[in-house]
């Protein structure tokens, strides 16, 4: 398999493609797994989670847009500080976004698992998710757990896609997106038709407290918008893909906004059906399946093909997980392709294949280590990728403050407003909620803190020893003697 070096990616994706591979990402399967989450931890305040983080996340998406109109680059936020920042500080970018963005791929296929699981039951061609046992398939000698071969067969599958096509994986993305955002729509209206009617399964809030209400008290809301804020990564995933985006310069910055200020509204409409409908304590007891049983409940049945609105929001699940997966996929494959490219890691990452025009190797890498993500707990996965996320826009923050400091005369199609308020809100807040987290995660899941930092301190391993090499090898190359040279010592 022979590759080109001095190749660019084509621009083969529109603005719709764009906004719809952020979207692909934040209306995912957080819509799903995470609303439960947040209302056990913060009870009906869950509906303030996701609108504050909206909020935080506003700020650092100002930055990327800036950022994005200023060095119109594929790899995000690494980009960026490769742009700004020393070497290792760009590494450490790097490898904790690839990291972040292989992970929460693992997440998104093990969420897709149960999801198409319960879709066949639906239908009657399988058991209920929690009675499939091991499947035994031809070419292996043992079985596998369907939830681990169905996560596996979903990322195989659209890695594939991405690593063959560029422009039939955005064409995807935004076809899959568009049917799950009909789907919730769908679902919100439904829900908003019953407000107010007689029953037990009305949408109603007469017990509706608004605030901060969690066994956390007050402080509640702060470590549910903690472990919710991988909900909102996904406009980043828009940046990633820059050069493969037609006039990246406008482009870029309409879709990042466009699509973070529609996945607030949307998770801020399905939350607060979900909250009307069955109460805090019913949505945090019925944990993923909470959307789905709020949609049975005010649904009507008996429809032809669907036959009841719990098949309604599982098909829609199936379609979030699905999309949110090929986001990342797309989107951990260009930062490890833009490491490569910038001699960050191996040379071969940052090639693109001489006919697909695709980065076929950082696909595959990109691959191995979301298939390996796979055995993590899913909990535990889904705090790796907040902690990172979180972090990262901290850099990207501080990116966007130094650009502005050291090339004030830079071309910036887009400039955010009131600068520098932005992006030092960004920065706070984003500090605030990663300090939340961790004191969160030191008390009740201690694997994802050992893991991150194991992963930071083998990417600071893997920086110098990749240095040490390359300074060897050009030291071999300099020892050696020129064909002129060697002509001249040996007399012919």
């Amino acid at each position: 398999m022979s590759q080109a070096n001095d190749r660019e990616p084509a621009a083969e994706l529109g603005l719709l493609d764009a906004t719809m591979i952020g979207m692909g990402a934040m209306i995912g399967a957080g819509i799903f797994v995470l609303t439960g989450l947040a209302a056990e931890i913060a009870g009906p305040a869950a509906i303030l989670v996701f609108v504050l983080n909206g909020i935080v996340t506003a700020f650092t998406g100002l930055s990327y847009a800036e950022l994005a109109s200023a060095i119109p680059k594929s790899g995000g936020g690494y980009a960026f500080v490769r742009e700004i920042f020393d070497d290792l500080s760009s590494f450490v970018m790097g490898w904790m976004l690839w990291f972040a963005y292989m992970i929460a791929g693992a997440l998104y296929a093990l969420g897709f698992a149960p999801n198409f699981l319960e879709l066949l039951h639906v239908y009657g061609y399988v058991p209920p998710p929690g009675e499939v046992g091991a499947v035994a398939l031809p070419l292996l000698p043992f079985a596998i757990p369907a939830n681990f071969g169905l996560a596996f067969g979903a990322v195989l599958l659209l890695v594939a896609l991405n690593a063959f096509s560029t422009a039939a994986s955005g064409s995807v993305e935004t076809i899959f997106t568009a049917t799950k955002v009909t789907i919730l729509v769908v679902f919100v209206a439904f829900g908003f038709a019953t407000f107010g009617a007689p029953g037990d399964t009305s949408f109603t809030f007469q017990q509706f407290d608004p605030l901060f209400t969690g066994d956390g008290g007050a402080l509640a809301i702060l470590p549910a918008m903690g472990l919710t804020f991988i909900a909102f990564e996904g406009y980043d995933l828009i940046t990633t893909v820059t050069e493969e985006v037609e006039n990246p310069r406008e482009n870029i910055p309409k879709a990042i906004f466009v699509s973070l200020a529609a996945t607030v509204v949307v998770y801020m409409l399905v939350v607060t059906v979900a909250i009307g409908t069955l109460g805090a304590g019913g949505l945090a007891e019925a944990g993923e399946a909470g959307i789905a049983t709020a949609a049975t409940s005010f649904m009507p049945t008996g429809l032809p093909v669907i036959q009841n609105g719990g098949a309604v929001i599982v098909f829609g699940a199936v379609f979030s997980t699905i999309t949110a997966l090929n986001a990342v996929v797309i989107a951990s494959s260009r930062v490890a392709f833009s490491m490569g490219r910038e001699g960050q890691l191996l040379p071969s990452i940052g090639n693109l294949h001489h006919r697909f025009g695709t980065p076929f190797v950082a696909i595959l890498f990109s691959a191995v280590v979301m298939l390996a993500s796979v055995a993590l707990p899913t909990q535990s996965a889904g705090n790796m990728s907040s902690l990172f996320f979180l972090l990262s826009f901290v850099i990207v923050n501080g990116a966007v403050i130094r650009l502005r400091r050291e090339r004030p005369d830079m071309n910036r199609p887009y400039e955010m407003p009131y600068y520098p308020i932005p992006p030092i809100l960004g920065i706070a807040l984003n500090l605030l909620l990663t300090g939340v987290l961790i004191e969160y995660l030191w008390r009740t899941d201690q694997l994802a803190l050992i893991l991150s930092a194991a992963w930071i301190v083998l990417g600071v391993v893997a920086y110098y020893a990749l240095n040490w090499f390359r300074a060897r090898g050009v030291e071999a190359e300099e020892s050696e003697p020129s064909p002129a040279a060697a002509v001249e010592e040996g007399g012919d």
